[in-house]
């Protein structure tokens, strides 16, 4: 059975189930660019820490440029991984497997239409506009 509109009708528990999918990949979207931004954040202090090690190293500090150089600069954000290795894992991992889930979910219970829920309030809150107004 479909709805005036042309989308399938779905009980309110699909619906509900289809919108929580669909938050569900726009939460991950958003921790992806966090992801990204501490990607990029952390090359940045990186690119400071490379300088450093060359001024240091010009003011006789050799030391602390050698710890630079052997430990840190090459040293992983977490354990042994740089950032882009785990911007790279997340894109391939839960990101991609969510997102094809929820393509999933979407195609079985709505035919691949998106935001299903948003197209309905939206047609019931254009009607209440269009509808006839309470005299004051």
């Amino acid at each position: 059975m479909t709805h005036s509109d042309g989308t399938r009708e779905l009980s309110e528990a699909e619906l509900t189930a289809l919108h929580r999918a669909e938050l569900g990949v726009e939460w991950l979207r958003r921790a992806h660019g966090n992801l990204v931004e501490v990607h990029h954040a952390t090359g940045h202090a990186m690119d400071h820490l490379y300088e450093a090690e060359a001024t240091l190293r010009d003011c006789g500090h050799t030391a602390l440029a050698d710890e630079l150089r052997d430990e840190l600069l090459p040293s992983g954000a977490v354990e042994d991984r740089w950032t882009y290795d785990l911007l790279e894992a997340f894109e391939s991992g839960i990101l991609a497997d969510v997102t094809d889930y929820e393509r999933r979910v979407r195609e079985q219970l709505a035919d691949g239409e998106r935001h299903i829920t948003e197209r309905r309030q939206e047609r019931e809150w254009k009607r209440r506009a269009e509808g006839p107004r309470d005299k004051q």
